[in-house]
């Protein structure tokens, strides 16, 4: 016999019902951070380019990377720097087949989390410190 409430069910979690897991958070933030890698990296070249071309170049460019805004897209890519690396360093250590478990992938992720934020203070720290 067929199911007569089969129209009223959702055919899969929607996000008002789905909580977001640790480990798919861990996996939206690396795209996330690999992507503003490649902004930061842009910004960088185009302030060296600058700098080649001529001093008025390199002054708008230095202008631009050395505003508020500039200052967020470095903050942006240094953290997205470390925890890319950290992310990295987790999947190397998922390729040899340990910290599989869920509790140990939940702490994992949270680990990349922390200490990106934490590393990229310290970066910053020591930067603004030399």
């Amino acid at each position: 016999m067929a199911d007569v409430n089969r129209g009223n069910r959702p055919l899969s979690p929607h996000l008002q019902v789905y909580r977001p897991q640790i480990t798919s958070v861990s996996s939206i933030l690396t795209r996330i951070s690999g992507i503003s890698l490649i902004v930061g990296a842009l910004g960088l070249v185009w302030w060296l380019l600058a700098a080649a071309t001529s001093p008025e170049a390199f002054a708008v460019a230095d202008g631009v990377w050395t505003s508020p805004f500039g200052w967020l897209v470095q903050l942006g890519s240094v953290w997205a720097l470390w925890y890319h690396f950290l992310a990295g360093a987790r999947h190397l250590y998922w390729d040899t087949g340990r910290g599989l478990e869920i509790e140990t992938a939940e702490r994992l992720g949270w680990a990349c989390v922390i200490g990106s934020v934490a590393l990229t203070v310290l970066t910053f720290a020591i930067f603004i410190a030399v």
